[in-house]
């Protein structure tokens, strides 16, 4: 067994987090969904829901990508010793060959060079890493589970390579004072005695174990009926997604959703439980937006034309305006009495006071 000091907080304790929770055990299911972004601040578990997500997965890998990593650290590269000594090529492996079957885990994923989480990405989808470099012709596979976090204070990702990230989460802050309370109050259980506290939730974490390999083992033979296909379809078109990447991703994001539940078919309560993980960094900008919460619809234009639609006051012991006034500025009429008993300012044209006359150039 190992030490407590090697212990880390399990995932089932994990409080006020169901988006991300959600979100992470579907790429444990589909690692090939294309990875699961996550935007929030400091302190919102971001670090620590992904290395509790890898203690559920059959090899309990858990690598950590540096910010200095190069491409040849990721990839691989030739095993320059090798060569040396034996004249030899052979391939050393990489950080994707040690992160197979298990979490890529990279935080400030913004701070990346682009080149570097164009190829993360790729790998990502694709389950395969693939080198053509230094005299090096080689792949192999790379099942990897990405989870990138970022702070948006820092700097944003450029839409291409928002737009490949499968599933999108935005935490807030802590939303309430109870939710905060319970989450200081499992984390400071889990710091004075992590073994009794990983003991309470083995059970737990057990199950979730257990769900994990039978959905994955159910994925392939979950079938999407066209009712489904029709609904997402829908819920993209309205998102104004680009392309249809948005529909892939949610059609297999439902399809884990399903083999979580042990179902063998998708239904339309699988694709709602996962259309906002897909289009929240798709949606259009100028997309129709969600009623408020008090009901009436979010109209940026709402509260302009309330003001457009209630009469203009009339100024006390004020002589309606004349015709070249209401020309010569608009703005006179509707701003209230500052000026005492003088009258208001008026547009004077500026008119030259003297003509300039040419300017000639002194012979040499």
């Amino acid at each position: 067994m190992s030490a407590p000091t090697d212990l880390h907080f399990p995932f089932s304790a994990i409080e006020g987090q169901a988006a991300l929770q959600q979100a992470l055990l579907l790429l444990a299911v589909d690692p090939q969904l294309g990875g699961v972004l996550v935007e929030g601040p400091r302190g919102t578990a971001k670090s620590t829901s992904a290395r509790a997500l890898a203690e559920l997965l059959p090899s309990g890998h858990f690598v950590n990508l540096p910010l200095g990593t190069t491409e040849e650290q990721l990839q691989g590269a030739l095993d320059l010793e090798a060569a040396l000594q034996s004249s030899a090529v052979q391939f050393r492996p990489g950080l994707l060959a040690q992160a197979h079957q298990g979490i890529l885990y990279v935080d400030e994923v913004n701070l990346l060079p682009d080149g570097l989480v164009d190829l993360l990405l790729d790998v990502s989808a694709s389950g395969t890493n693939r080198i053509e470099r230094d005299g090096v012709s080689h792949q192999h596979a790379a099942r990897i589970a990405l989870i990138g976090t970022m702070n948006p204070e820092e700097g944003q990702l450029r839409p291409q390579l928002l737009d490949r990230f499968g599933l999108f989460v935005r935490l807030p802050n802590v939303p309430d004072v109870d939710t905060r309370k319970r989450i200081v109050r499992t984390r400071m259980a889990f710091d004075a005695d992590p073994a009794q506290f990983c003991a309470q939730h083995a059970e737990a974490q057990a199950r979730l174990r257990a769900q994990i390999a039978a959905a994955r083992q159910q994925l392939a033979s979950v079938v999407w009926p066209d009712a489904v296909f029709d609904a997402v379809a829908q819920l993209c078109q309205q998102s104004g997604a680009e392309g249809v990447r948005a529909d892939l991703v949610m059609l297999r994001a439902a399809r884990a959703q399903a083999a979580l539940a042990g179902h063998d078919q998708v239904s339309l309560a699988d694709v709602q439980a996962v259309a906002e993980l897909a289009l929240a960094h798709r949606r259009s900008a100028d997309a129709a937006q969600p009623p408020s919460p008090s009901g009436q619809a979010n109209d940026p234009n709402g509260q302009q034309d309330q003001q457009q639609q209630q009469p203009q006051r009339q100024q006390p012991n004020q002589a309606p305006a004349s015709n070249t006034d209401a020309a010569s500025s608009s703005a006179n009429h509707s701003q209230p009495d500052g000026w005492g008993g003088m009258a208001a300012p008026r547009h004077t044209g500026i008119e030259p006071v003297k003509a300039l006359r040419p300017f000639t150039a002194k012979k040499a």
